[in-house]
C-alpha cells in the first residue's frame, strides 16, 4: 500500500512515467513579426510575459538591439524574410524574387540570417507569390540546411503555398502558422482570434498564431497572457512546439540541437 501511496505521488508531480503531467496540457506558440523598425513597439513586444517568439525583419534598424534584448530574456528569435508577394509590394533590404538566380537567391538567405543575432528559425514576411513557385522553395530549404538547428515556420499568406512541405522534404524542422491575430487592426478581433487559438489547442494539442506589434494587439497580449495559466494553456517557443507537433518528423541530428525548455480574410499577403 505505501508503494502504492508512493508512486501515485510521483505521477501527480509529473516525475514518474514518459512524459510530466504539464506535457499534457494544450500547448500554443505566438510568434511577432514584424520587428526592427520600430524601437517603442518592438521594445514593447519582447517585454511581454511568456515564452513568446519574434520575428526580426532583416537590416531592420533596431533588429539587433531588440533580437539581444529579446534573447537576454530567454525568449527565441526568427529572422522573418521578405519574399515576393502577388500585389508586387516593396520587400526592402533582404527580399527574395523571381528574378534571382539561385547563387544570388542563396546568399541572400544567407546574409539575411547573419544580420540578426540568436536566430533559431526563420518564417516568409508575404510571399503568397514566392511560395507557390516550388523551385525557390527548393532553393531555399536548400540554403538553409546549412544550419542543423534551424528550423520553418510558413506564414501561410496562400493556401497554395509549398515551403512548409519543401522544408520537410529537406529534413528541415517545420511548421505553419494557424491563426493571424490581427488581420485587421482592432483589438476586438484580437480577442476572438485568441479565444480561437485556444479552442484549436484544445482540439489538436498544439496551435500557432502570428501576431504584430500593434497598439491593440500589445494592449490585448499583455492582459490576456497573464491569464493563460488559468485556463490550462501552455505558452511554448516555436521550436517546442515543433517538436511536440511532429518529433517524428525531426530528424535526430537536428532533434539534438533543440532546446529543452482558413478563413480566406485571415490570409496576410
Amino acid at each position: 500500500m505505501a508503494l502504492q501511496c508512493l508512486i501515485a505521488i510521483l505521477l501527480i508531480n509529473g516525475l514518474l512515467g514518459g512524459r510530466a503531467l504539464a506535457t499534457e496540457l494544450p500547448a500554443i506558440s505566438i510568434i511577432i513579426d514584424d520587428l526592427g523598425y520600430q524601437l517603442n513597439a518592438g521594445k514593447q513586444a519582447v517585454d511581454l510575459p511568456g515564452n513568446l517568439t519574434f520575428a526580426f525583419l532583416p537590416y531592420s534598424p533596431y533588429a539587433r538591439l531588440l533580437a539581444e534584448r529579446a534573447n537576454q530574456s530567454h525568449k527565441e528569435v526568427m529572422l522573418h524574410l521578405p519574399m515576393q508577394s502577388d500585389n508586387g509590394k516593396r520587400l526592402g533590404p533582404g527580399g527574395l524574387t523571381m528574378t534571382q538566380d539561385e547563387q544570388s537567391f542563396k546568399q541572400t538567405l544567407h546574409d539575411s540570417l547573419s544580420s540578426v543575432p540568436h536566430v533559431r528559425g526563420f518564417n516568409n514576411h508575404m510571399g503568397s507569390y514566392l511560395t507557390r513557385n516550388r523551385n525557390m522553395m527548393r532553393w531555399l530549404m536548400q540554403s538553409a540546411m546549412f544550419r542543423t538547428d534551424l528550423y520553418f515556420v510558413d506564414s501561410r499568406t496562400t493556401a497554395d503555398s509549398l515551403a512548409e512541405e519543401e522544408a520537410i522534404r529537406h529534413g528541415i524542422a517545420a511548421t505553419r502558422r494557424d491563426i493571424f491575430l490581427d488581420y485587421e487592426n482592432d483589438g476586438a478581433i484580437v480577442k476572438q482570434q485568441l479565444e480561437k487559438l485556444i479552442r484549436q489547442a484544445r482540439e489538436k494539442g498544439t496551435a500557432v498564431a502570428i501576431g504584430h506589434p500593434y497598439p491593440q494587439t500589445l494592449a490585448v497580449l499583455t492582459n490576456w497572457l497573464p491569464t493563460l495559466r488559468h485556463k490550462g494553456i501552455r505558452l511554448v517557443p516555436v521550436s517546442t512546439l515543433i517538436r511536440l507537433r511532429q518529433p517524428e518528423r525531426i530528424p535526430a541530428w537536428q532533434m539534438s540541437s533543440y532546446p529543452s525548455h482558413r478563413a480566406v480574410k485571415n490570409l496576410k499577403r
